[in-house]
């Protein structure tokens, strides 16, 4: 009799794990209930389709007719799973029980909404889904001020589209500097002053106090001060969507997520849950870098779990590791990436860090187009291993992120890293002795005279 899977969830983890749970076992049967309405397609790029830089229907991969025809996976989108028992291996949605063999759960997260008067106003919205982004580029036709909340590299991406559009922008953040947590204050500057000569207004340190209005927005309180909008856009970060899993008793973590095993299953009261997987931004992680938990709500990270999870429920074999958590984003004529901790993040872990930092190139200095590129990377100051990284440029950060984020995962010190490194070299495309490795130096001369 043919396996039965059932998956929760049609982000990048749940249609990834349909996906390869279809490679595992060609004859299961697989069915994915959704509560979205738009499948395969990447949260990342609403801040481009708001602009206009690429179509809706573009950024949509696969339609539920492509799994079902080319795959024999059933996508159930708009439908609800509104009870789940892991005791009796059923899941019901739209008032029908399912039995399952397996069942991933990958419901994702929430988009946080700060408990404040005015959040039901028209002109609120959150960045999300693609119902999310068109709806904002509708209403934004009629607006010419907004007031996006959250300075992460969403909020910061979303307010530059708007700013591109013609709007007036005022990014309002609860902390000090933009980007906070994943980048350190003296490259999370760099991005503001880029972005304030772009026009766009920042109110820094405070939190959001109301959203205003009769019926409609007209402004926002922030730190006491009310600055005038007609549309309000949260950019406050996520929040693990966890209402099955407490709902099951699975164990949450100190992070707010479900605790897993390599394996990516749940545990109830410290003992693994059988034939349950939990995959994608719902989870907690393990951290690469030091021993302790960790939250890895990336696309990326959510691909990867979901294979683990799809390979694992269909009944193959699959682990998923420590995480570094890499990130990159790109702000305008600006790119901005990061690995493993920041020096907040040292400090949360309790690690005292070392820093070196280079400025260089892109590409050879003669070579046209080539922009400014700035490197900084971590260390333990104790072991002198590489901890963390970040860098800012105008191209081509993405493969030395990637590069960088080998080293944390490795364990590898700044001075075996110099040992080992070896950098390709091509005028267009990177100076003879790249810009990590110089950042590397400076690190190795700093940890020398500790």
């Amino acid at each position: 009799m043919a396996r039965e899977i059932i998956i929760i969830g049609s982000g990048a983890a749940g249609m990834t794990a349909a996906s390869s749970a279809r490679k595992t076992d060609p004859e299961a049967k697989i069915t994915l209930f959704t509560e979205d309405t738009d499948i395969a397609y990447s949260p990342c790029v609403i801040p481009w389709a708001v602009e206009g830089k690429v179509t809706w229907e573009g950024i949509v991969m696969h339609t539920p007719e492509h799994y079902s025809e080319s795959k024999k996976i059933t996508v159930r989108t708009g439908t609800r799973a509104e009870a789940v028992s892991d005791a009796d291996k059923t899941v019901t949605a739209a008032g029908k029980t399912y039995r399952y063999d397996s069942l991933v759960i990958a419901t994702g997260s929430k988009v946080f909404i700060p408990p404040i008067r005015g959040t039901d106003l028209e002109g609120v919205f959150a960045v999300k889904t693609i119902r999310d982004g068109k709806a904002i580029q509708s209403y934004l036709r009629d607006v010419s001020r907004v007031a996006v909340c959250g300075a992460g590299v969403i909020g910061l991406e979303i307010a530059l589209a708007f700013s591109s559009m013609g709007k007036d922008v005022t990014v309002v953040e609860m902390m000090d500097q933009v980007i906070p947590r994943i980048a350190d204050r003296d490259m999370a500057d760099q991005i503001q002053k880029y972005l304030e000569e772009k026009g766009i207004k920042f109110v820094m340190n405070v939190p959001i106090q109301s959203v205003n209005g009769t019926g409609r927005v007209s402004g926002v309180t922030a730190g006491g001060k009310e600055y005038p909008c007609e549309t309000v856009i949260f950019a406050t970060g996520v929040r693990a969507d966890t209402d099955i899993p407490k709902e099951l008793g699975f164990d949450i973590g100190q992070l707010g997520a479900v605790v897993v095993s390599p394996s990516l299953q749940p545990y109830k009261k410290g003992r693994i849950v059988p034939c349950v997987y939990v995959a994608g931004d719902v989870i907690q992680c393990v951290s690469a870098v030091m021993p302790g938990p960790t939250m890895s709500q990336l696309g990326s990270s959510a691909v990867k779990q979901g294979n683990v999870a799809g390979i694992n429920a269909a009944g193959g074999k699959a682990l998923f590791g420590p995480v570094a958590s890499p990130w990159v984003s790109v702000i305008g004529e600006k790119q901005i990436a990061g690995t493993g901790l920041s020096l907040g993040l040292a400090s949360w872990y309790g690690v005292d860090a070392v820093c070196g930092k280079a400025v260089g190139l892109t590409r050879a200095r003669y070579y046209p187009g080539a922009s400014e590129m700035v490197v900084k990377v971590l260390a333990d100051s104790t072991s002198h291993r590489i901890i963390g990284a970040q860098m800012i440029a105008g191209e081509e950060v993405t493969g030395r992120i990637d590069w960088l984020t080998s080293a944390v995962i490795s364990g590898i010190t700044a001075d075996d890293f110099l040992v080992r490194a070896e950098n390709a070299y091509c005028p267009p495309t990177s100076m003879v002795k790249d810009v990590v490795i110089s950042a590397v130096e400076n690190l190795c001369a700093k940890l020398r005279v500790q």
